[in-house]
C-alpha cells in the first residue's frame, strides 16, 4: 500500500533500522494521508500537512515499539520531499483508487480485526483506549493491529477475485414438514436468493465467512450479520468459524439418477394403480363416500392415497413425524432441491392442520390435502387449516351442522371444502365400514396389490408427481373448469 517515493521510503528505513519497520512505517503514513482525505480534509497548505502526518506517525510508531518516551523526534525538514509540490491531477487520481482499495479491503477483513483498525486509525484512540473499550489485553490490541495491517497491506496489492455466485446466482427449491413458525418460518426466509445461495454453497461444504463474503462479493460485516441470522433460524450450523448448511440437499446429478429410474416404471405402475381404485369403487366403494364431489374429483385424492398406502406396505413410512422444535413456535424438517434443467413431474405435497396451541386439540382428526402443483392448484386452498377449522369441518361431515360455529363454516365454504349449503365438498372414508364381501373381487384387488408392490420394490423413491401426470397424459385424471378447488382433500370419520 505504500506510495511514497523512493526516497523517502530510504529516510523511513533509516529512522526504524530495517526494511520491514520502515515498509510499516511507510504504509501508517500513506493510509492516514488517504483515509484523512477520504473523510473530506482540505489542507490549507498541502506540504506541511503532509510533514506533520508523518511527524504524528513516526512518534506513534515509535512508541508502540519501544514503550518509551520519544527522544529522537522525526525532523520534519527531511520530510520535506513527501509533499515538495501540491498533488497533481494524476496524483489525486491515484490517491482516489487508494483510498477505494482501502475502503474495499476494510470491508473483507474480520469483524474483530476490523473494528479495532477502525476504531484506531479512523477514530484516532489509543491502543490503552481500545483495549478497555473491547475488553481484551492491551497486548491483544498490539497485536490485532499489526495483523490487520499486514492483512489490509496484502489486500490492496491483489487483484480480487470473486466467486460465480457474486454474478451467477443459482436457484434451489424445498419441501418442508411440519408447522411453520409464528413468523413463517422458514418459508419467510429460504425465498430470499441469497439464502438460497449460501444453502447451496455451504452444502456438504464448510466456509467461513470470510470465503462468503469472496464467493458472493458481499462486504464481511453485512455476511457476518447474514450468517449469524440463518444460524438463529436453525438453518445453518456453525462449527468453530466455519458455517455449514443444516439440512440435505438433493444435487442435480442425484435427482437426473432417479428421474431416469422412475421414467421406466412410470407408466406400469399408473396403470395398475388406476385399475385397482377403479375397480374397488365400481364394485364396492364402500368404504369411500364420494357423492357429493363426484368420482372425477374424488380421483385427485384417491389416487394419491393409494399410492402413499402402498409404497409404505413396500418400504415403509420413512417420515418422521416428530419434528425438531424450532424459533417461534415452529416444528418442521427441510430438504432442498437444486434446480435442474429438464421438466421433472410437479410436485405433489401434503398438508393437515397445524396448532399452536397443542391444548386446545381435543381429539386427533385425520385429515390432509395433497396439494398439487400442476396448474398451480395448491394455491386455490390455504396452506394448512387450523384444528378448530378442522374440527368444524370433521362436525359437518358427520352430520352435527348444529354443534358448527358460524364463523368457522364461513371460512370452510370460502375455501372450498363445505359446499354453500355446508354439505361436504371433498372425499370422506369410513373407518367403520365393512370390508368387500365379494370373494371375487378381494381376490382380484389382493392380485392387483401384489403387483404394484413388486412394481414399488423396483422405485423404492418414485413420488407421487410422477403417477399424477401419467394418470393426466392418461386421461384418468382430467383438470378443466368443472373441477373443484379443493381436489386432493379427505377425512377420516
Amino acid at each position: 500500500m505504500r506510495s511514497l517515493s523512493g526516497k523517502d521510503f530510504l529516510l523511513c528505513l533509516e529512522k526504524t533500522g530495517n526494511e520491514h519497520d520502515a515498509d510499516e512505517l511507510a504504509s501508517n503514513i500513506s493510509f492516514e494521508i488517504l483515509s484523512s482525505l477520504g473523510k473530506g480534509t482540505v489542507p490549507k497548505s498541502f506540504d506541511a500537512w503532509v510533514r506533520t502526518i508523518a511527524k504524528n506517525q513516526y512518534a506513534r510508531w515509535a512508541k508502540s515499539r519501544y514503550y518509551s518516551p520519544l527522544s529522537d523526534a522525526l525532523d520534519i525538514t527531511e520530510y520535506e520531499t513527501l509533499a515538495d509540490k501540491m498533488p497533481s491531477p494524476e496524483e489525486n487520481a491515484i490517491l482516489s483508487e487508494e483510498l477505494s482499495l482501502v475502503r474495499r479491503e476494510l470491508a473483507f477483513i474480520r469483524s474483530d480485526y476490523r473494528n479495532i483498525l477502525i476504531a484506531h486509525y479512523f477514530e484516532e484512540k489509543s491502543v490503552s483506549m481500545i483495549a478497555n473499550e473491547f475488553q481484551i489485553p492491551l497486548g491483544t490490541v498490539k497485536t490485532k493491529l499489526i495483523h490487520s495491517r499486514k492483512q489490509l497491506k496484502e489486500g490492496m496489492n491483489m487483484a480480487r477475485t470473486f466467486g460465480k455466485r457474486s454474478y451467477k446466482p443459482e436457484q434451489i427449491s424445498f419441501v418442508m414438514s411440519g408447522k411453520t413458525g409464528q413468523q413463517g418460518q422458514p418459508w419467510s426466509i429460504i425465498t430470499h436468493l441469497l439464502y438460497k445461495n449460501i444453502f447451496l454453497e455451504t452444502y456438504e461444504n464448510p466456509l467461513t465467512a470470510e470465503e462468503l463474503s469472496l464467493e458472493f462479493g458481499i462486504a464481511l460485516p453485512y455476511m457476518e450479520d447474514e450468517l449469524a441470522f440463518l444460524v438463529r433460524e436453525q438453518l445453518l450450523r456453525k462449527d468453530g468459524n466455519r458455517y455449514q448448511t443444516d439440512f440435505p440437499i438433493i444435487s442435480k446429478e442425484e435427482q437426473h439418477r432417479e428421474f431416469e429410474t422412475n421414467k421406466k416404471i412410470q407408466k406400469p405402475l399408473t396403470d395398475k394403480i388406476c385399475e385397482l381404485i377403479d375397480t374397488y369403487m365400481r364394485e364396492d366403494g364402500a368404504k369411500v363416500d364420494v357423492s357429493h364431489i363426484g368420482y372425477e374429483n374424488a380421483k385427485w385424492a384417491l389416487i394419491c392415497r393409494v399410492f402413499d398406502c402402498l409404497k409404505w406396505d413396500t418400504v415403509g413410512d420413512d417420515r418422521d413425524y416428530n419434528y425438531p422444535n424450532r424459533p417461534d413456535g415452529g416444528a418442521w424438517t427441510l430438504k432442498g432441491y437444486e434446480d435442474i434443467d429438464w421438466q421433472k413431474p410437479y410436485f405433489v405435497g401434503q398438508h393437515g392442520y397445524i396448532s399452536h396451541d397443542e391444548a386446545e386439540v381435543k381429539m386427533d382428526i385425520d385429515f390432509s390435502q395433497f396439494k398439487f402443483r400442476y396448474q398451480n392448484i395448491q394455491a386455490k386452498t390455504p396452506l394448512h387449516l387450523n384444528w378448530k377449522e378442522v374440527y368444524t369441518l370433521w362436525l359437518a361431515c358427520t352430520g352435527h351442522m348444529e354443534a358448527c360455529d358460524k364463523n368457522y363454516l364461513e371460512k370452510l365454504i370460502e375455501y372450498g371444502y363445505l359446499k354453500k349449503d355446508g354439505s361436504p365438498n371433498l372425499v370422506i372414508f369410513d373407518k367403520n365400514a365393512e370390508k368387500p364381501g365379494n370373494e371375487a373381487l378381494t381376490q382380484k384387488l389382493i392380485s392387483l396389490r401384489k403387483e404394484i408392490l413388486c412394481l414399488f420394490k423396483k422405485v423404492p423413491k418414485i413420488e407421487r408427481g410422477y403417477i399424477v401426470e401419467q394418470a393426466l397424459a392418461d386421461g384418468w385424471l382430467v383438470y378443466d373448469e368443472n373441477t373443484i378447488s379443493s381436489i386432493g382433500a379427505y377425512i377420516y370419520i
